[in-house]
């Protein structure tokens, strides 16, 4: 912090905290001043990391595990002067190294883009005169003047506030704005959301005007120092070599974790996504298979190593390392982040997106993502018992949209349902085959009310909220095609209100066109939770005070209820009756706010109010008193209509939805029952369940990990987050071994989202946000997150299909040359039944192009009805091990058996002499059957990965939908990539066996004739064996994926979630319709779900 201050500025007054930075606060600073100051002090900017430097992205693919593999074949090649196959795997190396710098510093630029949309700016007032700079050349003791919608540029320390209020939520979670003073505080021990006489740097002005003195700016802000948090390294337990504080045994074991840390972190095999791990340790087997295979092959000619058996041996280790999976996955990542820009979700790191596919609890911020972040006035109370119920509006600073109806209030006010325990624990038992309609007739409803028309009492209310309101609201013709025709300015609520009135054409501009003239503000003060006005009015000679603010402080102030010939005097009895309304407004999720208005006597003249702010505190008190109530206003922020059904989504894919919030919580309770992420009556858990799953965030903080550790289930509603809180429960569900996603998009969130696994920030949010998190959703949807998850797991689907498609011609091969190993010749020489160049042909041409394809396949139809994948596994799950060695065995077998009957069958064992290295008339037969091997393993990878499209359903029916008596080759023209690289890749091995030279000096085979009813009649048996294989895994039900989960109830479900309105529309329709297709769609998934009533 900038100046030698005694004690913090928020404690001191205003002329000590000047005189400490040297300002003179009515001329600002100097020139002389502020260029000394900007010498002195960094730019005002939040170093938040930038972009990463174009080295250590290509250092990153330089030192990829399989990228070290094909180094090591490459140096070995060069070794024995095999200039032809070195230079392959030169060019294979450098190809992967490529494609993957050129994506993944592709994907840093666009960042780097959107991290660039803005460049705020702030008016300063120096040498006495008013400037506006952009924030970067703030310093220290400049004079910031803020007005309604300004972004306040650093931490300042206010001393001008009139009518001023600052929307905080991005830095402490609380939706209310700040109203702020310029007094100075005594207490010290105020949090930075207490310390109402300072402005926040990246806050926004909501409404009002004020001045302030710069006191800290850039990383020396709170924001600043959140942000710097988020890149903070933590040092991983037991590393420590402090032999004093942990004794000398310590240090020994500290050295040698850290030298664990860093081979591990070298190699890829303990740091990154855990698909990466397990690709990193994928290429480190292989490579130890490849040196055990060289081992064999040197132990076959006894150990005697010419230049012939280490190029054999160098045929091995390439044939059993994937060499186009490196720029497969890459290609395959990038196809994924393009299509998922396309929904409105930027990537910024290519690993976070494998990573969605095993996410397991998703914690979320519900300002803006869960909700639309806008509040809307839901009901109105009017004394003259009626409800007034917005309904189907979508947009809340829309007017025009929705309806209003009115209905009686009901004089019995609804109160919380009881628990019946024993109807709770029965209901379980009874509730087998019986229909939901005959188990629970729905109740008779009361009607759900007519259009609403104004009324005396109706006009009274609102006209009382549109003038007691600073909001606007405008309705702009000419706004283009993506921009809202509604525009407002103002605090939320505010502008609910205004936005309510509007809808019956009384707004605040309609009402002073009328004549309706302002002439005293009392603003609204946080110890008081109120604000007053006084306007004339046309045709009256007296003045009208109008109130708003909390229901029970205005209660306090009113010594009637309603108006004209209905007005009722304020009494004990019905003063409870409001009170009780008000608890049902609140218990679903909205805020309540109490309108009053009395009339003045005669003129209010503004010389009435002295200018002594004692007498203004007296004046006060006589204007608001002896008031009129004139309604109720339940004003909440609305969920978004997609958030239920993408919640519903995630539970049938196994993944928790949790909310953490810094609301009220019973805010905080109501909206999670209303989206479904809690069941709406607690009683079907069971109690230490119920009261596990809701809780305060400082009650939950109070409690030691163990005590975490012990709950039932974590907490479903976390309220009245900090930033420890978010942390604490990351960590919690981390020790539960859970893979999880935090969503957010304030500076508060931004330490979450850097610990969680995938950090997924919202676009409209904090630039702090969007640098700790790994994933920026540019249109703040839940459902893109849902969708961002399913893109994820259609990845991780995709990317085991080409990985088994490219390991088991790895395996076929591998088993080819292995045995071949007894095919010597004259000289004692092992013969390659398939050339080198023939393997790179295959595993960099023929396998690559298919492999790309099926990195394109489609989301399967079950895809989010079944459960993350387990991290530990990652990708190599038991069926894809055991099918790869069942199908490589089945390839191998086949092209090993096509090469015996050549040579053996037809040509009596003939091998001659030297031909690995050259083509000779004794070679005849070796090169025939070598280009007959090599045809046949070219298409048995191809027709391989049509069977891949599915693992377990045959490719002749792989949509069980299409009854077209062409639904197989529609199905395999469904991924046109995958169907033409098949196509062309079996057409291309033509020229490559018969083009002359090319064909005997390169790869060593030459043209054949009746040799190619061998490889089609292979490939025929190639694809029964395969079919007949599937046929077994789904007849015997082996190797199916695990079951989803459920618990005691389904977030997002209909019966336990959001309940739908009454009055259904063409929209609602389309809703219902598409959730009960979701619902029992997928039989094939839904009927292995498990029901699993101990827990959540």
């Amino acid at each position: 912090m900038a100046g030698q201050f005694e004690r913090h500025p928020f404690l001191l007054p205003v002329q000590d905290v000047a005189k400490a930075l040297e300002v003179d606060l009515d001329r600002g600073l100097s020139s002389a001043q502020v260029t000394q100051l900007q010498a002195k002090y960094p730019p005002n900017e939040l170093d938040v990391g930038g972009a990463i430097p174009w080295y250590k992205i290509f250092l990153k693919q330089l030192f990829n595990a399989m990228i070290l593999v094909l180094f090591f074949a490459m140096a070995l090649s060069f070794a024995v002067r095999d200039w032809v196959e070195g230079s392959v795997l030169l060019a294979v190396i450098i190809l992967n190294v490529s494609i993957g710098f050129y994506q993944e510093y592709g994907a840093e630029k666009k960042m780097d883009a959107l991290r660039a949309l803005s460049a705020p700016s702030a008016m300063v007032l120096r040498n006495g005169r008013t400037e506006v700079i952009p924030n970067a050349e703030v310093v220290p003791g400049d004079v910031i003047i803020l007005k309604m919608g300004d972004t306040v540029p650093a931490d300042l320390r206010l001393f001008e506030a009139m009518n001023l209020a600052a929307d905080e939520q991005s830095l402490t979670g609380e939706s209310v704005a700040a109203e702020k003073i310029v007094e100075h505080l005594e207490n010290e021990e105020l949090g930075i959301g207490d310390r109402i006489n300072i402005a926040y740097g990246t806050t926004t002005v909501r409404k009002g005007r004020g001045r302030g003195v710069v006191i800290s700016t850039g990383m020396q802000t709170e924001v600043g120092k959140i942000a710097a948090s988020t890149t903070r390294k933590h040092p991983k337990p037991g590393r420590s070599m402090n032999y004093k504080k942990y004794g000398g045994r310590q240090v020994a074991v500290g050295l040698t974790k850290r030298i664990y840390d860093f081979v591990g972190k070298f190699l890829g095999l303990t740091e990154g996504t855990p698909l990466q791990r397990k690709l990193s340790g994928l290429a480190y087997i292989l490579f130890a298979c490849a040196l055990l295979l060289a081992v064999i092959v040197f132990a076959v000619s006894k150990f005697v190593v010419p230049p012939e058996v280490v190029i054999y041996a160098i045929s091995t280790g390439i044939a059993i390392i994937p060499e186009s999976l490196v720029a497969v996955l890459t290609i395959t990542m990038v196809v994924a982040v393009t299509v998922m820009r396309k929904a409105n979700v930027v990537v910024r790191d290519l690993s976070a997106l494998e990573a969605l596919g095993g996410v397991t609890n998703i914690c979320s911020d519900k300002t803006g993502t869960l909700t639309q972040g806008a509040m809307i006035v839901r009901k109105v109370w009017i004394p003259s018992k009626l409800i007034y119920t917005v309904k189907d509006s979508k947009h809340p600073s829309d007017p025009t949209e929705g309806t209003v109806t009115v209905s009686e209030a009901d004089d019995q006010v609804q109160e919380p349902e009881k628990r019946d325990f024993d109807q709770e624990r029965s209901a379980a038992v009874l509730k087998f085959d019986v229909p939901d309609e005959k188990l629970n007739p729905p109740k008779p409803q009361k009607d759900d009310g007519k259009e609403a028309t104004m009324t005396p009492e109706l006009q009274a209310f609102l006209l009382s909220a549109a003038l007691c309101n600073l909001a606007t609201v405008r309705h702009d013709r000419e706004a283009g095609p993506d921009q809202p025709e509604w525009k407002v300015t103002g605090e939320p609520t505010e502008i609910a209100l205004q936005v309510f009135a509007y809808r019956f054409q009384r707004g605040k501009r309609v009402m002073e066109a009328e004549g309706w003239k302002q002439v005293a503000e009392f603003p609204f003060d946080s110890s008081i939770k109120r604000m007053s006005v006084v306007y004339n009015g046309p045709d009256i000679d007296h003045s009208v005070i109008f109130t708003k603010g909390a229901v029970e402080r205005v209660l306090d102030l009113c010594s009637t209820v309603g108006i004209g010939s209905a007005q009722e005097p304020m009494t004990d009895e019905y003063k409870e009756r409001i009170l009780k309304q008000m608890n049902t407004f609140a218990s679903h999720g909205q805020r309540v706010l109490a309108i009053a208005t009395r009339q003045w006597q005669g003129r209010y003249e503004n010389k009435t109010a002295p200018a002594s702010s004692e007498s203004d505190d007296a004046l006060r008190q006589r204007v608001e008193t002896d008031l009129t109530l004139l309604g109720l206003a339940g004003i909440y922020d609305p969920p978004r209509k997609e958030t239920t059904p993408a919640i519903a989504e995630c539970s049938s894919a196994g993944i928790k939805v949790h909310m953490l919030t810094g609301d009220h919580p019973a805010t905080a309770e109501a909206i999670a029952k209303e989206v479904g992420i809690i069941p709406r009556n607690l009683g079907i858990l069971g109690q230490d369940v119920a009261n596990a799953i809701v809780q305060k965030a400082s009650d939950f903080d109070k409690l030691t990990d163990e005590e975490i550790d012990a709950l039932p289930e974590l907490p479903l509603v976390l309220a009245r987050c900090a930033p420890d809180t978010k942390t604490r429960m990351i960590e919690a569900l981390r020790r539960r071994s859970a893979f999880m996603a935090m969503t957010g998009d304030g500076v508060n969130d931004a330490p979450s989202l850097s610990r969680a696994d995938v950090g997924i920030a919202m676009g409209s949010g904090s630039d702090v946000a969007k640098s700790a998190a790994k994933i920026v959703l540019t249109d703040d949807k839940f459902n893109s997150i849902v969708a961002a998850i399913r893109e994820g797991r259609r990845m991780f689907d995709n990317i085991q299909k080409f990985i088994l498609h490219l390991l088991t011609s790895n395996v076929g091969e591998v088993i080819l040359l292995i045995c071949g190993l007894g095919f010597q010749d004259e000289s004692g020489i092992s013969v390659f039944p398939i050339s080198p160049l023939e393997i790179l042909w295959i595993n960099m041409l023929t396998s690559s192009f298919p492999a790309f394809g099926l990195g394109r396949e489609r989301a399967s139809r079950d895809v989010m009805r079944k459960p993350p994948h387990d991290s530990k596994r990652g990708v190599f799950t038991n069926q894809i091990i055991i099918d790869m060695l069942v199908y490589g065995l089945l390839m191998g077998i086949l092209s090993l058996m096509t090469f015996v009957i050549i040579i053996y069958g037809v040509n009596d064992g003939q091998l001659g002499r030297d031909c690995n290295s050259h083509f000779t008339d004794q070679c005849e037969a070796v090169f025939r059957a070598r280009a007959t091997v090599f045809a046949e393993i070219t298409w048995l990878i191809l027709i391989s990965a049509w069977e891949f499209k599915d693992m377990r359903r045959s490719m002749f029916r792989l949509n069980p939908d299409n009854h077209s008596k062409f639904a197989f080759f529609q199905d395999l023209y469904e991924n046109k990539f995958l169907f033409w690289a098949v196509v062309i890749g079996a057409v291309s091995v033509f020229p490559v066996v018969y083009i002359p030279v090319v064909n005997t000096s390169v790869f060593k085979h030459k043209g054949i004739s009746w040799e190619w009813s061998l490889a089609v009649a292979a490939t025929i048996i190639f694809v029964a064996g395969m079919e007949l294989w599937k046929l077994t895994k789904r007849h015997f039900r082996l190797l199916e994926d695990a079951a989803v989960v459920r618990g005691a109830f389904s977030q997002g479900s209909e019966e336990h979630g959001r309940k739908f309105p009454h009055t259904m529309s063409f929209s609602s329709l389309k809703s219902w319709r598409s959730i009960g297709r979701r619902d029992t769609g997928e039989t094939r998934a839904s009927t292995r779900e498990k029901k699993d009533t101990s827990a959540v």
